[in-house]
């Protein structure tokens, strides 16, 4: 994918793959060696994903040498990457005969825990540059129907890096979150455009205006117990009683010890938010990081 990308003229890190620990090693020390770090300094760290899981499972960022042994036989082969310091989103979009017909910003809050839709004004404003982007990656990689989830990095001089793009519907429910704020079936878009019989009449009259036709934004907060041994779940008052909170989806805990997160981990549930206001949903999504939902 990432060769494929490049060969297309798409900006990406530096990247390879891994088939045991000897090269994550040697890919940590080479990535920090280009870089021009003097003995002492610390490390600029790496991204290890395991080629056979998707968005945040298998994920691991590694920064010395020692967290190298704890990833298990099991996660290779797997791609290495350089860190890229931007700004981080996804996109969601839906292609009919080569086009997009309906394009999405997902605004990442953190990575692995939340994130919103319709993106912030702020992101919003690299639209036509993202859409630029995503028409490449369509015409590098001859997509002619469906959807496409890819991600992006924009950096500080606003040069945009391509991430890695996925097949495949997003996780983190944002399907349902582009539903609660356009009022479009997600999955039935997906199958619209995957239908080559689908005609022009029929795209046009489903989807959407983006950003304009949205109703708020609505957002989501992935749950991760904070404490290694919990006995019931107890929403904060803090999310519960805020006006943007909306619903969730949490469940009582199966067992008392909660087990040690490896990697990016897999939630225990979401959390559901939908407000008029981008910062204070941003603002909102973050706060949850510091709350506990098992206790």
């Amino acid at each position: 994918m990432k060769r494929r990308a490049q060969l297309g003229g798409i900006r990406v890190g530096i990247f390879e793959e891994a088939h045991d620990r000897e090269d994550v090693i040697r890919f940590l020390r080479r990535v920090n060696q280009t870089l021009l770090k003097l003995d002492g300094d610390p490390n600029d760290p790496i991204h290890f994903k395991a080629f056979d899981k998707a968005g945040c499972l298998g994920h691991r960022v590694i920064r010395t040498p020692d967290e190298v042994d704890s990833i298990p036989e099991e996660e290779f082969p797997a791609l290495m990457e350089s860190h890229l310091d931007g700004w981080e989103f996804a996109v969601e979009a839906w292609v009919y005969n080569g086009k997009i017909r309906f394009l999405n910003i997902s605004e990442y809050v953190t990575l692995g825990y939340s994130v919103y839709v319709p993106a912030s004004p702020e992101l919003e404003h690299y639209r036509e540059k993202i859409t630029r982007q995503v028409e490449k990656l369509i015409k590098t990689f001859g997509i002619e129907f469906g959807f496409i989830h890819p991600e992006y990095f924009v950096t500080s001089d606003e040069e945009m890096y391509f991430g890695e793009v996925a097949y495949r519907p997003p996780g983190f429910k944002v399907f349902e979150l582009l539903e609660r704020v356009y009022g479009f079936n997600a999955y039935q878009a997906l199958i619209l455009c995957f239908d080559p019989k689908t005609t022009e009449e029929e795209i046009a009259a489903f989807f959407p205006r983006e950003v304009v036709d949205a109703n708020g934004h609505a957002g989501c907060f992935g749950v991760y117990p904070r404490r290694r041994v919990v006995s019931r779940l107890e929403i904060p008052e803090e999310t519960e009683d805020h006006p943007y909170f909306e619903s969730h989806e949490l469940t009582a805990p199966m067992e008392e010890t909660v087990t040690k997160r490896t990697a990016f981990g897999t939630h225990w549930g979401l959390v559901y938010f939908v407000g008029d206001d981008p910062k204070e949903l941003h603002r909102l999504l973050k706060s949850q990081e510091e709350l506990d939902f098992y206790v």
